[in-house]
């Protein structure tokens, strides 16, 4: 055999034993600041939305807080392209932002983006058309009719309601049933059908434009707890130009959080978000369709109450 030949099978075999790179972490902002009234401590849930992220294995998450009402806007100008996903933990209205800084947002998407919309961010921004178009649909606000039609899934699909009314309800926060409607989207492919989640705050009566929207997920209000007797959306997935965007309503308050379903499926949405793609398995533990499923390293610290001036004791450990 040429020495040629055995050079290049020796350097073959080396590259064949050498241990695989790991792959390099996505770039996460995790944005937070500011909040609609005191319904929602962004300081108390940032850090768990971040912890989470850390745990994946698979981001880098920096945390990037916007001055508040009356702060430096001026030179809030963050750097977008650095991150291949932003994560909303944030609820501000229209005035917050300067049009050069929703452009600057609006073009990040437009360009490949990701966005994850968590909880009360979808109430961010009623009047800013690029934001209702990234999100599909939102509430409260002064958002009505005018933000677009309702949208909730009836008879097998989603349908758009134009019954005029305002944008945005919830009842008291008690557990509910979460039914996957798109069971081989990456981020509920192999979740169970049907999972429990804990008390939280279901969302209902959202509006907008519902444009290039899939609705992954839906939870039914019930009338008997203020609301709409319909099966509302819970989980979305949108494109907004090249960019992609998962949004999510759950997780009000700690005590949300602390659910393995919220926990997997927002590590998958911001995954996805970022990537097109998910890699993460469906963690042993996922709640099943009778019950709910927490972690001890997500209880809510002794004597927490919930935002709001509405009082949750904390889990028991």
């Amino acid at each position: 055999m040429n020495r040629s030949l055995i050079a290049l099978m020796g350097a073959a075999a080396l590259f064949c034993a050498a241990p695989a790179q790991a792959a390099k972490p996505i770039p996460v902002m995790l944005l937070d600041g500011e909040q609609g009234g005191p319904y929602h401590a962004w300081q108390e849930t940032s850090p768990y939305l971040k912890k989470m992220l850390d745990q994946a294995g698979n981001f880098s998450v920096t945390v990037v807080t916007a001055p508040p009402a009356g702060g430096d806007f001026a030179n809030f100008k963050p750097d977008w392209k650095k991150y291949k996903v932003v994560v909303a933990n944030y609820d501000v209205p229209d005035e917050r932002w300067s049009d050069e800084l929703k452009a600057s947002f609006a073009a990040y998407m437009q360009n490949g983006g990701g966005l994850v919309s968590v909880h009360a961010a979808d109430n961010a921004f009623p009047k800013w058309q690029a934001w209702n178009q990234m999100i599909g649909i939102g509430g409260w606000r002064g958002r009505d009719e005018k933000s677009g039609p309702l949208w909730y899934f009836k008879d097998g699909k989603v349908v758009s309601d134009n019954t005029p009314g305002k944008a945005g309800s919830h009842g008291a926060r008690q557990p509910f049933k979460i039914v996957n409607r798109v069971t081989d989207h990456p981020i509920t492919k192999g979740l169970p059908t049907e999972w429990m989640h804990v008390a939280d705050e279901l969302y209902a009566t959202l509006r907008g434009p519902g444009e290039n929207m899939t609705v992954l997920s839906t939870a039914f209000s019930v009338s008997s707890n203020r609301g709409t007797g319909r099966d509302e959306p819970i989980l979305m997935v949108l494109k907004y130009g090249k960019g992609r965007v998962f949004h999510t309503v759950l997780g009000h308050d700690l005590a949300a959080l602390n659910c393995v379903g919220f926990i997997a499926t927002y590590q998958r949405g911001v995954e996805w978000a970022a990537t097109g793609k998910v890699t993460q398995k469906v963690p042993a533990d996922f709640p099943t369709a009778d019950k709910a499923s927490t972690r001890a390293d997500y209880n809510p610290p002794a004597g927490w109450t919930s935002p709001g001036g509405r009082p949750r004791p904390a889990a028991k450990k």
